[in-house]
């Protein structure tokens, strides 16, 4: 089956399943269950089970999943396995930060480089990363073949950096920016809206905090 049959909050839930293994203490070979990692991640074992059903057929009755498989499992249906390059549209504060991190490798990610319009940006280095002015953002992503466009720039110049990515071959937006994109229907995008996010968590935590009163 392949990732685009998956619906979206299947593909949400896999990296969790993924997570939790990795953490799992043990020696040798483990079994676990679908109930098990249900638990633990405080999901419905019904859920899990189907999940797990779309990317490992690894699963025994009353014996569980052999945890090694499944992470392999996982890591091949979710592309880890696979080496994915990226860059980084816009090499401010948040831009920085995302250059900093290091986990990406771990998702099969690999960060090549970053852009930035700021003429004093260019030719530095960011966390070991090279940093291009934007006007060359076309004609690099284009020879390095990247695949993922990491949009870290103001909402008025979103759209701009968008479409330039997508005209060098980049078919995968992580758009941090807050706004809506207009892309080709065989390019996907996946937003991040911070301030969004964070409303949500007041406003869960101010009803958490009302029913304790």
């Amino acid at each position: 089956m392949s990732v685009q049959s998956v619906s979206k909050q299947t593909l949400q839930r896999l990296p969790q399943y993924l997570n939790f293994l990795k953490s799992m203490p043990r020696t040798g070979a483990a079994n676990i269950s679908a109930t098990a990692i249900a638990d633990a991640l405080g999901l419905g074992d019904v859920q899990v089970r189907k999940d797990l059903a779309l990317v490992s057929s690894g699963g025994r009755p009353k014996v569980g999943y052999d945890a090694d498989r499944l992470i392999a499992d996982l890591e091949r249906f979710l592309g880890y396995d696979d080496v994915t390059s990226a860059v980084i549209v816009g090499a401010g504060d948040l831009g920085r930060a995302l250059l900093g991190y290091g986990g990406f490798a771990a998702y099969g990610i690999e960060l090549m480089a970053a852009f930035d319009r700021d003429a004093a940006l260019a030719g530095q280095n960011i966390h070991g990363k090279p940093v291009f002015p934007a006007e060359r953002l076309k004609e690099l992503c284009g020879r390095m073949q990247i695949r993922i466009g990491i949009i870290a720039v103001p909402a008025e110049e979103a759209q701009q950096v968008c479409d330039a990515l997508v005209e060098s071959g980049v078919r995968g937006i992580w758009n941090f920016a807050p706004v809506n994109l207009s892309v080709p229907e065989n390019v996907l995008v996946q937003n991040e809206d911070i301030a969004v996010s964070l409303a949500v968590l007041s406003k869960r935590l101010a009803q958490k905090l009302a029913e304790r009163e």
